[in-house]
């Protein structure tokens, strides 16, 4: 099951999993870094261009997920030297420090929380301009306009997009897009709204945006987890094998799941999934 919830670290999110079942889902672009815990391990996901299928067996994760932009400045890393990857902690930091690192998190009672605490202790003030970047082209803003509004040229914002983001702000833009998207389709808003709604010319657009970027179809892709568990207190329900908005399942009181906007199929959620 993976649960999540905000992080004392401003725009984080903590989160666990551990698989109810066999088989592995997709990890979907968001746009955000990981810093992630998993059999003594540290590692770190970087940025994705395209859907990750994690390879090994089932196994229980933990992890912290920086907002869009907030970890190089404390792996001390630009984000395109990541783009795509997972590498351990030990290929970026000294080898004797992620040693001592790997026995504070191994020894906590609960591995996430020793994690948030790692990076509480070592996080960078956040830069506001990248967060306003951030803000705006989730929201929908175009590109140009929001480089405007920063006072960047586009070649300063392409630059400091890379070393954030892991690629440039069209790139991103297009995640944050296909964010938008997952979120309006998962409440059950009809797919053609869903694209009219998020920004893309039509359906069809984003269906091959969505098959592009996860390498399935959207029916596909909210069905994918049929039938497993969620942590419906937290995040919403799957009805008979179906992802729907809490206040479309019968005999649901939607007062129980006060998130319903952020509707979370086992697995998938805004893009990030539970198994990197």
């Amino acid at each position: 099951m993976y649960q999540e919830r905000p992080s004392r670290l401003a725009g984080a999110v903590v989160w666990t999993n551990s698989p109810a079942g066999a088989g592995t889902q997709p990890v979907l672009p968001d746009g955000c870094i990981d810093l992630l815990w998993n059999e003594g391990r540290l590692l770190v996901a970087g940025p994705d261009t395209r859907a990750h299928l994690h390879d090994g067996p089932p196994a229980s994760w933990s992890g912290l997920r920086f907002f869009p932009g907030a970890a190089p400045a404390l792996l001390g890393v630009p984000a395109h030297e990541l783009r795509d990857q997972r590498v351990d902690l030990a290929e970026l930091w000294p080898a004797a420090e992620v040693r001592r690192l790997c026995a504070r998190v191994e020894a906590a009672p609960h591995p996430a929380t020793a994690l948030e605490e790692l990076a509480l202790q070592r996080a960078a003030p956040p830069d506001r301009a990248l967060r306003r970047l951030v803000t705006a082209l989730a929201e929908g803003r175009p590109v140009a306009a929001t480089a405007g509004e920063l006072g960047l040229s586009a070649r300063q914002l392409h630059r400091r997009s890379l070393t954030a983001f892991g690629y440039g702000p069209k790139t991103l833009a297009r995640i944050l897009r296909l964010q938008r998207a997952l979120a309006l389709a998962r409440r059950g808003v009809p797919y053609a709204d869903t694209a009219s709604r998020a920004g893309y010319a039509d359906q069809a657009h984003l269906a091959r945006d969505v098959r592009e970027l996860s390498g399935m179809t959207l029916t596909d892709l909210l069905l994918r987890q049929r039938g497993e568990q969620v942590d419906t207190v937290s995040v919403g329900v799957v009805h008979d094998g179906v992802p729907l908005a809490p206040d479309r399942v019968p005999g649901l009181d939607p007062a129980r799941v006060p998130r319903a906007d952020q509707l979370l199929v086992h697995g998938v959620h805004l893009g990030r999934p539970v198994a990197p």
